[in-house]
C-alpha cells in the first residue's frame, strides 16, 4: 500500500518515482488482507486503544484518512463496502486485487524482483518495506517470542527499511516489542486462508497454554484480539488452547471460524468440566508495530529529533502509531504514503 500510494501521488505532483519491489508481485501484504481501510470512529477511542503511541502520527492518520479514502476512489479503486460494519470504526472495504491493479496502473516505473539501490545515492528515498515481520532474526531481537512466529503476510517484509534507516542514524520508535497478528489454527495454512482461518472468538473461550496454565481471561481480550495474540507469542511454543463450551459452539460467529477441534481427553492437561471442544492455536505475525521514528512529514528522525536528510518512511516501516493497541496498517500505509509524496514535492 505505502510504496504504491507514494509513487502514484508523487506522479500527480509532477515528480519522477521508481518503485523497487523485491518480491515477485506488487501489492505486498495489502493484497492478502481483508481490504478494510479504517480508523477509530472517535479520536479519544484511538488514544485509549493505543495510549503509548505517537500522538502526532495518530492525529495525522485519524484526521487525513477520510480524504485519503476519497483519493483512492478518485484513482479508480473499486469499493466493496461503504463502511466497516464495526460500530467502533469507520472506513471502507476495497477489493484488494482491484486496489493493487488500480495503483500499479498509475505508478509509472515498477521494478519487480529488484532490491532498491540503498548505496547512498543522492535521490530522496521513501522506505515502504512493510516492517520486519518476515525476518525471524529481527522478530526474535525485538519482539522476543517464546518460539518462532508463523508468518501471516507476504514473505518479503524482512526489515530492509528498518536496517537501512538505523544505519543512517534514524532512531527506533516506541512499540518495537509489539506486533499485529492473529491466533491461527495450529495446522498448515496458505495465503488464501489468512483472513478466513483467523480464530477470532477468544472472548467466547477459556485460554490455556500447553502447561495447562489459564494465562488470559476472556474479559480482558481486546476488541481486535491483538493483545491475546501477543500474549500467546510469549507462552511455550507460542501456542494456546481455546476451550469452548456448548454455548460458545452455538454462536454462529464461533461456528464460522472454528478450526480443527480436539476432544477434552486429547488435551495435555485436565480440562474444566464444561469444556466441549478445544482448538489449538498458534500465534502468527502480520506486521510489526514498532519501527522507524518519523515526523508528521514522514521524514525519518534521529534520537534527538533531528531529520535524516533525504530519508522518508511510510506504512508500517514507520513505528509507534499503534503502540499499546491496534490500528489499521492499511490506513497508516495510505496516509503516510500520501504525506511522503507531498513532503517530497514541497522539499
Amino acid at each position: 500500500m505505502a510504496g504504491l500510494v507514494t509513487a502514484v501521488r508523487a506522479r500527480e505532483l509532477g515528480l519522477d518515482a521508481v518503485v523497487y519491489e523485491k518480491g515477485t508481485r506488487p501489492g505486498g501484504s495489502m493484497l492478502l488482507s481483508s481490504g478494510v481501510v479504517w480508523r477509530h470512529r472517535e479520536w479519544e477511542q484511538f488514544r485509549d486503544e493505543c495510549a503509548s503511541g505517537d500522538v502526532r502520527l495518530q492525529r495525522l492518520v485519524w484526521e487525513r484518512l477520510d480524504e485519503a479514502l476519497d483519493w483512492l476512489r478518485s484513482v479508480g479503486v473499486p469499493v466493496l463496502q461503504e463502511d466497516t460494519e464495526n460500530p467502533l470504526t469507520t472506513g471502507k472495504r476495497f477489493d484488494t486485487r482491484g486496489l493493487t491493479d488500480a495503483l500499479v496502473a498509475r505508478v509509472g516505473t515498477l521494478r519487480l524482483g529488484a532490491a532498491a539501490p540503498l548505496d547512498g545515492g543522492a535521490a530522496p528515498l521513501v522506505l515502504a518495506t512493510g516492517g520486519f515481520g518476515g525476518s525471524p532474526e529481527l522478530v526474535t531481537r525485538y519482539v522476543r517470542p517464546a518460539a518462532p512466529l508463523r508468518l501471516r503476510a507476504n514473505p518479503w517484509s524482512t526489515g530492509d527499511g528498518l536496517e537501512h534507516a538505523l544505519a543512517r542514524g534514524a532512531a527506533l520508535s516506541e512499540g518495537t516489542a509489539e506486533f499485529y497478528g492473529r491466533n491461527m489454527p495450529d495446522t498448515p495454512w496458505t495465503e488464501p486462508e489468512f483472513v478466513p482461518a483467523a480464530q477470532l472468538y477468544a472472548r467466547r473461550a477459556r485460554i490455556f497454554d500447553e502447561a495447562g496454565v489459564e494465562f488470559f481471561r476472556a474479559e480482558d481480550v481486546s476488541w481486535s484480539e491483538t493483545n491475546v495474540v501477543q500474549a500467546t507469542a510469549h507462552r511455550p511454543g507460542a501456542r494456546a488452547y481455546y476451550l469452548l463450551g456448548e454455548d460458545a459452539l452455538a454462536d454462529p460467529g464461533v461456528a464460522e471460524r472454528l478450526g480443527p477441534t480436539l476432544a477434552p481427553r486429547e488435551l495435555p492437561f485436565a480440562a474444566p468440566p464444561e469444556t466441549a471442544v478445544a482448538v489449538r492455536v498458534v500465534a502468527s505475525i502480520t506486521h510489526t508495530i514498532g519501527g522507524i521514528r518519523a515526523d508528521e512529514q514522514a521524514r525519518a528522525l534521529r534520537a534527538d529529533g533531528s531529520v535524516v536528510d533525504g530519508l522518508y518512511a511510510a506504512g508500517v516501516d514507520v513505528g509507534g502509531v499503534a503502540a499499546g493497541g491496534y490500528a489499521s496498517g492499511l490506513a497508516q500505509g495510505l496516509v503516510l504514503g500520501l504525506v511522503a509524496a507531498e513532503s517530497l514535492a514541497a522539499a
